[in-house]
């Protein structure tokens, strides 16, 4: 792959790419089947309470699944987690 800048970009700097300047070739696609076959598992003990700021429409869709959205959330975020720890 070409390096195509000198120092890293700001987030404002990313901000202001077009998408077709951003360079997806290292993430491997996530499609329906992914998602399809995804599982959720449930944590065990030993939760930490923390504030934290997630995109509103993102957080919006967990709520209107009901009871239980941040566990939920919490699920999909170890899930990747054990995907990609070494």
């Amino acid at each position: 792959m070409k390096k195509q800048y000198d120092k890293p970009l700001s987030p404002e700097e990313l901000a202001a790419l077009p998408d077709a300047a951003i360079d997806t070739s290292d993430i491997p696609p996530l499609d329906r089947t992914f998602w399809n076959n995804a599982r959720v598992v449930m944590p065990g003990q030993g939760k930490r309470q923390l504030t934290v700021r997630f995109d509103g429409d993102m957080l919006d869709w967990f709520k209107a699944q009901g009871k239980g959205y941040q566990t939920r959330m919490n699920a999909v975020l170890r899930s990747y987690y054990e995907a990609h720890k070494s």
